[in-house]
């Protein structure tokens, strides 16, 4: 059995072999250059952990686990593009390198590369496999409308927001898992298990997600911090802010959120005093605690010697405490 770090460092050189040798370069450029920022690459390594469960023979699935990363970095490209983003990874974003149309363009590329790659999986279970990320692509698309509807509203709800972030982010996490098991020949059952516990552990990451983009380091994290303030993105802190807000402190947000002009470090700074004096850090801390319960009961039902699950367990662990 593979520990974490040497099934990430089988997907990544795996991923640095890559050659795209069709033209145009300036379509394919970009494609090699954000998937050369490196990253967590979490999706994949979640698909071999999940196969790895079953399976000792990893490398059958590579071409799989890097459809999956693919996929993962083309919704970056194009998120970068919605959300004006400078950075990714520390690195200037495609957009920023090259345009927004050569990212959008790229990213289209990336899509259908991500479906070639997929395809190269099992014969026996293509047509599972293919259903299950077509659905999941879709889901994500989902979920970024939601996202954006959000944008125009004040009076997005805890039920809503949580299952923006399941389409969003949790299914790619739980349709990387469930496809390593059905590769792997896993039962139905345990299929269903490792997707609800990508499904819970999604959520945790992404609400570690809007903690950091709040009260990470810049440095650490990756990316700007207070990116979500100045978009006016309904983040779970926002949301609980205006739940749990006095009448003064709403006033104060709506007229943060409703301004159309204002200094970046100014509004971060008001921003965040006010969820400091609301508290919705320590209530997002709280619902993380709730959803990674369940996400250890998920993998608890998978029916594998416990030995086996040990790094899926130290992962969620290291996922729930990670600083960028």
């Amino acid at each position: 059995m593979f520990t974490t770090t040497e099934l990430l460092e089988k997907i990544n050189a795996h991923l640095v072999g890559l050659k795209f040798a069709r033209q145009p370069q300036g379509l394919y450029e970009p494609v090699s250059y954000v998937l050369s920022l490196g990253g967590k690459r979490i999706r994949p390594v979640l698909m071999l952990m999940a196969y790895n469960l079953y399976r000792d023979d990893v490398e059958r699935i590579l071409a799989t686990a890097t459809g999956i990363e693919v996929y993962h970095n083309y919704t970056l490209l194009h998120d970068d593009v919605m959300d004006k983003a400078d950075m990714r990874r520390g690195k200037p974003t495609v957009h920023k390198v090259w345009n927004e149309n050569t990212a959008i363009l790229s990213g289209d590329a990336m899509l259908v590369l991500a479906y070639q790659f997929m395809s190269q999986c099992d014969s026996a279970y293509l047509k599972e496999v293919l259903d299950l990320f077509s659905l999941t692509a879709l889901e994500i698309c989902e979920g970024q409308q939601m996202d954006m509807d959000f944008e125009t509203r004040k009076d997005v709800t805890e039920a809503e927001y949580l299952e923006m972030i399941r389409l969003k982010t949790s299914v790619l996490l739980a349709g990387s898992l469930k496809i390593g098991a059905v590769l792997a020949g896993a039962t139905a059952e345990d299929a269903r298990c490792l997707y609800d516990f990508g499904v819970n552990l999604g959520i945790v990451f992404q609400l570690k997600d809007d903690l950091l983009d709040v009260y990470g380091n810049p440095d650490v994290f990756g990316k700007n911090i207070g990116g979500d303030i100045l978009c006016n993105k309904k983040t779970y802190l926002l949301i609980k802010a205006y739940e749990q807000a006095d009448e003064n402190q709403r006033r104060a947000l709506d007229a943060w959120i409703d301004a159309e002009t204002y200094e970046p470090k100014e509004k971060i700074g008001a921003v965040t005093a006010l969820y400091d004096e609301i508290g919705v850090k320590g209530l997002c801390e709280n619902l993380m605690g709730e959803y990674l319960s369940k996400a250890r009961a998920a993998l608890q039902a998978v029916d594998v010697q416990p030995e086996r699950k040990r790094f899926l367990e130290e992962l969620m662990d290291k996922l729930t405490v990670r600083q960028s």
